[in-house]
């Protein structure tokens, strides 16, 4: 018998969508000739009605109240569909990659299938029902408000935060049902690929776990493959693999007789091997898995890009300090992961390009991250996503997609779970970038919130159900599908207490990873206390401010354009027991901070600017933690959030349209390679440096001490420092800058040494006390070097240049007096910047 190779074929044309009428059949309904529209596959309802205009874009003004109606509805597609006759092979299978939520299926007018879980793909095996000629298939898409509602109805109410309380029993992005920085847009549809699929022989699963020697000086690559159909062995089909490097050249390969579950063995000597970003270089070998038939023909491939790398989280103990570390080790070099966490990035998702993914993760490098954590509110991300952060060397902190709630654990929905994270795992489990399995978003914290979680007498464990999923079954699916990878129950999360099996509280601060949220939320904490509520890991913390200017105005009325306009409210979700709230908490931050703003481009200016603040504070004492070998008091700090779904006041650091705030400056400052603060305050005087790379370093320090109006008081430029690799060194202030500490004084370190220079600046704070004089900040374009010119006269802090189209070197800069900054522009047309303007805090509260 011949056989023929794999064929695939998307199914993505000739769609058509309506909504269902409830007065009609299924039947009758798929039949009607009219009130059809034209579908996008993959796509979504809300999508193709915003395409068409039937709806208003719910991302502006408050038209997000007038699309509501479309979640609360079912809706039908169809297609209509031809089979050629050479497509047929032994087996003939339709794929469904993801449908968004409740769906049933029928083919021919024949039922197919059902589907509830928007993140278990479906293969249907349709061999003898799809022979050549036209088909037709139907998809219908119930309510997921409607559909969780009737389920909640009948396993009981649970505690949540976020959202309708049915989400708990839907497994749909979390996020979708609205969350503290995102609309709520319900929607449905196929969201991924469908595919005609048909094959002799596949291969249907592919592991690839690499393992490194003790010394890193060789990688083994082990392959298994499990094949699908019937194996002619006696007739020579074969298994093959290669391995090239990432210039393609060969450097392993391995044949042999096809089994249905097969084994290899490939070896690399001197392995190329993976980094993150800022540690070493990212090659990816490209391991090519074919099913060879006797003749030669290849009967199916599937190839994918590998990373040669060992990763282990280390929890060691911490010299001095009670608990243990908490600390990601790649290729045997500890990593401060100065990181974010990651929320889909549209609530549109066929509307994010793998550009645009590319983008983002791009940003994230340019700003000195290494980690991002895929939060459990949102989508197990596409391909694009974890390619980019492949290709660009960014860890992935990975939770499984559970947030912010008592989840239930019946018999169905805990096999909808293990159904959805078997495809998770086996998906992404071979990615370089892959660092840790999560069970949960913050839903051990709830459950302690709530009174389910805990040792005292009061608590009722049998209501936090779902820790059946986080410590039985997802471990134990982990440890089965990709042994090598850490696995952790919750974020945050305390392991018990040895030999006691006790619970201890999530938030604890010497063990396990924690949310800092003393700062903004809780306690409103000033944002010059991070240091106080830093962790072993701090996987959130964050401040909020709003977008840029432009987002607002493409987003807010006209007639809205104003402060605290009920629009401009509309785009601030956030809220806490007593209802919205985010623009109180914005303005008590702003308040102690700044004085008050009378326009809307005055106020972005004060939320960024203290959303800048805020965060060089905070990676600035979470990363001093860092310090030596042996005392790693902190392993990393991932800010919420890095990104936007939609135009949105927000804790992100980068707005809905790209634009970085002035956050993400700051921010990329205290995560690089050669990095320093200051602090000069009623507590006291200290400096430090920080040393990220694997080398000892030598820089001159070089301490100035001024006042306010800029007039000289202390300029020190000392001997040489020398700082430890990786680690936090200690620095001592000259003695001017102990001296009357009640006096307004600007303090700047700068750190030199042959490549690099880092300055730390401490300003008298809070900063609406003092009057800035005008610093008389001049840009001057170099059109033909494509730079500019940034100087001032006086000192000038929080410098925020903006042009159209232009995005600079280096922004948010603090200058003093006589200080020329050279900034390369990236984007504005001819290499020349017209019409930039530079705000900073001085002319901002004190007008000239």
């Amino acid at each position: 018998m011949t056989r023929r190779p794999a064929h695939t074929r998307l199914l993505q044309d000739g769609w058509q969508f309506r909504e269902a009428d409830p007065r009609q059949g299924d039947a009758t309904t798929f039949s009607a000739p009219d009130g059809w529209r034209v579908a996008t596959v993959p796509g979504s309802v809300h999508g193709d009605l915003l395409a068409q205009g039937a709806i208003p874009d719910p991302f502006l003004g408050r038209q997000e109240a007038e699309v509501q109606w479309v979640g609360e509805r079912d809706w039908c597609y169809r297609l209509d569909f031809d089979v050629a006759a050479d497509e047929r092979r032994e087996r003939v299978v339709l794929c469904f990659d993801g449908l968004d939520t409740f769906a049933k299926l029928w083919l021919d007018g024949e039922p197919l299938a059902e589907s509830d879980n928007m993140f278990v793909p479906l293969r249907m095996d349709v061999t003898g029902r799809l022979g050549p000629g036209r088909h037709t298939l139907w998809m219908r898409f119930d309510s997921a408000l409607h559909r969780g509602r009737a389920i909640e109805a009948h396993h009981g109410t649970h505690p949540l935060w976020n959202g309708d309380s049915s989400r708990l029993h839907v497994r749909k992005a979390p996020y979708h049902y609205g969350w503290d920085w995102g609309p709520t847009l319900l929607t449905c549809g196929p969201w991924k690929a469908v595919r005609l699929e048909a094959s002799d022989l596949r291969i249907a699963e592919l592991a690839s776990p690499v393992t490194l020697s003790a010394d890193l000086g060789h990688a083994r690559v082990d392959v298994f493959t499990t094949l699908e159909g019937a194996i002619d062995g006696g007739t020579g089909t074969e298994v093959c693999h290669t391995l090239r490097d990432a210039a393609g050249t060969l450097v392993a390969t391995h044949r042999s007789r096809a089994t249905a579950a097969h084994e290899a063995t490939l070896s690399v000597p001197t392995p190329q091997l993976w980094w993150p970003a800022g540690h070493g270089a990212q090659p990816l070998y490209t391991l090519d898995s074919r099913v060879v038939a006797a003749d030669g023909t290849v009967l199916d491939t599937q190839q994918r890009r590998l990373g040669l790398r060992r990763l282990r989280l280390v929890q060691d103990a911490v010299a001095g300090e009670a608990g243990r570390s908490f600390v990601f080790e790649v290729n045997g070099r500890a990593l401060f992961c100065g990181g974010a966490n990651w929320i889909p990035d549209d609530n549109l998702l066929h509307r994010i390009t793998p550009a645009r993914y590319r983008e983002r993760v791009q940003q994230a490098v340019d700003a000195n991250l290494v980690m991002l954590r895929v939060w459990g509110g949102g989508i197990y991300e596409d391909e694009a996503f974890y390619d980019a952060c492949d290709a660009l060397g960014v860890l992935v902190w990975q939770d499984f997609l559970f947030a912010c709630g008592l989840y239930p654990a019946y018999p169905a929905f805990v096999a909808s779970v293990e159904a959805e994270a078997r495809a998770a795992i086996t998906r992404l489990r071979h990615r370089a970038s892959l660092a840790i399995w999560c069970g949960n978003n913050e839903d051990y914290t709830l459950a302690e919130t709530v009174g389910a979680l805990g040792a005292t007498p009061s608590s009722d464990p049998t209501r936090f159900e779902a820790r059946v999923l986080y410590e039985q079954v997802l471990p134990t699916l982990c440890h089965a599908l990709d042994p090598g990878r850490p696995y952790w129950p919750g974020s945050p999360y305390t392991p018990p207490a040895a030999g006691t099996g006790q619970p201890r509280l999530s938030q604890d601060m010497t063990t396990g990873d924690r949310h800092s949220w003393e700062v903004w939320h809780q306690l409103m904490l000033p944002y010059q206390r991070y240091a106080e509520v830093g962790a072993r890991f701090v996987s959130e913390f964050g401040m909020q401010s709003h977008p840029s200017l432009a987002v607002l105005e493409q987003a807010i009325p006209a007639e809205e354009r104003f402060p605290g306009s009920r629009t401009v409210q509309w785009h601030n979700k956030a809220s806490s027991p007593v209802g919205m709230d985010g623009h109180r908490r914005l303005a008590v931050y702003r308040a102690d901070t700044l004085r008050h703003p009378d326009t809307l481009a005055a106020e972005v200016y004060a939320t960024q600017f203290v959303q800048a603040e805020a965060m060089r504070h905070a990676y600035e004492a979470f990363r001093r933690r860092w310090q030596t070998p042996g005392a790693r008091a902190c392993g990393g700090a991932l800010v919420w959030q890095l990104n936007d779904c939609w135009p949105v006041t927000s804790w992100a650091i980068i707005d809905s349209n790209g634009h970085p705030k002035p956050a993400w400056y700051t921010i990329r400052r205290a995560m690089a390679p050669l990095a320093c603060a200051v602090r000069r305050d009623d507590a006291g005087v200290s400096a430090w440096a920080v040393n990220g790379t694997d080398t000892v370093l030598t820089a001159q320090a070089r301490w100035q001490l001024l006042a306010i109006d800029g007039e000289p008081i202390d300029d020190t430029a000392t001997a040489d420092v020398v700082l430890a690799a990786n680690a936090v060194t200690p620095l001592t202030p000259p003695p001017a800058w102990f001296a009357d500490r009640t006096r307004p004084l600007i303090g700047r370190l700068t750190l030199t040494d042959s490549t690099q220079t880092a300055h730390a600046h401490a300003w008298p704070e809070p900063f609406r006390w003092h009057r800035f004089p005008d610093p008389q900040v001049r840009v001057m374009a170099e059109p033909d070097s494509g730079c500019v010119l940034v100087s001032a006269i006086r000192p000038a802090k929080g410098v925020w240049l903006d042009a159209p189209g232009a995005r600079f070197e280096d922004n948010f800069l603090d200058l003093l007096p006589g200080e020329v900054r050279r900034l390369r522009v990236h984007g504005a047309a001819s290499g020349s910047v017209h019409g930039t303007i530079a705000g900073c805090l001085n002319t901002w509260q004190d007008a000239p």
